[in-house]
């Protein structure tokens, strides 16, 4: 049996990891789980034997910025895990099961479906561990407490999660956030909150001095924005048939297809953000939802493109006031897609940001940062 700590320090000291107090100390919790998990107290089998329900080892959120190791983390403790009794599954696979689960549910059962739904996940289970906990449509907010209140409370697992937001920020400003905050009170009241947000972006790292802005358009492009995805979200590119997609709550019971949707990185086309009716309201959506965007496919755009080119200024500043990180594939530098048309002055602020945007500061800056 290897404890997570161990193999933790051992990449500190080899130099794949660098000193970070907040890190280890997650680490440090961590370990002390994969402990309770694996040597369960003595007092829980005399709790059985009274017919008393043993209470599980408390979970943990683990929440912070892009690339502070969130995952690492989790890998480490996933793999460390003696026990078989486990299970990691991304939140956003494990949502679109749950509401398959919920469907199937009201086909047979005429009353609640959540307790069947529950007990069904939670069979053979102790640990259910989340990778990149986000919430972004009312569907998934609404059952949410009450289903992770049967997981923890009735069925005794232990959750794990990380996100790359505190709990108090998932689904802000969200349609009928009311209903979501008996959840945020379930997190911060059955897991321990711990913050990862040290000064290294090792997923930033990751993409070596990658420029952000590629053009012309065509296969090089394409090709470097396509391993840029790979590199941040960690997926395996012989996989990449099988990413996943996701539909976007945009308020109003709208919804934004996301063709590429994993771990915070979301891939569209330019045509399917810009060259269709779209406002403020919905770019922010995005930006609130993602800390990267790549956007393939922006033209050279004229007079006749007026609306795109307008749609596009938008888009920009809602990405831009949200330190969201822009990759794209385009036909001309920023100061060349937009020459001349209506809105043209307008645009000089825009080139001024995608200019900004690709800068080491800005590429720095955390998610959502004023």
């Amino acid at each position: 049996m290897t404890r997570l700590r161990q193999r933790y320090d051992q990449l500190v000291s080899a130099g794949e990891l660098r000193p970070d107090p907040e890190q280890r100390a997650a680490a440090d919790r961590l370990d002390r789980l994969q402990h309770e998990l694996e040597t369960p107290a003595n007092g829980s089998m005399f709790n059985r034997l009274l017919g008393r329900k043993s209470l599980p080892p408390r979970g943990i959120y683990l929440w912070g910025g892009v690339g502070r190791g969130k995952s690492m983390l989790m890998d480490l403790f996933h793999d460390s895990l003696a026990i078989p009794e486990k299970r990691r599954v991304h939140f956003h696979a494990f949502m679109i099961e749950v509401h398959a689960r919920l469907r199937e549910a009201r086909k047979s059962e005429s009353g609640d479906p959540i307790p069947p739904v529950a007990a069904v996940l939670a069979d053979g289970l102790r640990v259910l561990a989340f990778d990149e906990m986000v919430v972004n449509n009312s569907a998934d907010a609404m059952i949410m407490s009450r289903l992770f209140t049967a997981l923890i409370a009735d069925h005794g697992l232990t959750v794990v999660t990380t996100s790359n937001r505190a709990p108090s920020q998932l689904y802000k400003d969200g349609l009928n956030r009311e209903h979501f905050l008996p959840f945020i009170a379930l997190i911060e009241r059955d897991l321990d909150v711990l913050a990862l947000n040290g000064p290294v972006d090792y997923r930033l790292a990751r993409l070596g001095g990658m420029d952000t802005w590629h053009t012309p358009l065509g296969d090089d492009a394409t090709a470097q924005v396509r391993e840029a995805f790979f590199r941040l979200t960690d997926y395996p590119p012989e996989d990449s048939a099988h990413v996943p997609s996701a539909d976007l709550d945009l308020g109003g019971g709208r919804v934004l297809h996301v063709p590429k949707s994993l771990k915070g990185v979301a891939v569209f086309s330019f045509k399917r953000l810009c060259g269709e009716a779209r406002g403020a309201a919905d770019y922010l959506a995005v930006a609130r939802t993602y800390h990267t965007v790549i956007l393939v496919g922006i033209p050279r755009m004229g007079p006749d493109q007026r609306n795109e080119a307008a749609r596009f200024v938008t888009l920009i500043d809602a990405l831009y006031e949200n330190k969201v990180k822009l990759m794209a594939t385009a036909d001309a530098e920023p100061e060349d897609l937009y020459a001349q048309g209506d809105g043209r002055f307008e645009f000089e602020r825009t080139v001024s940001r995608l200019t900004e945007m690709r800068s080491a500061d800005y590429l720095a800056a955390g998610h959502g940062e004023d």
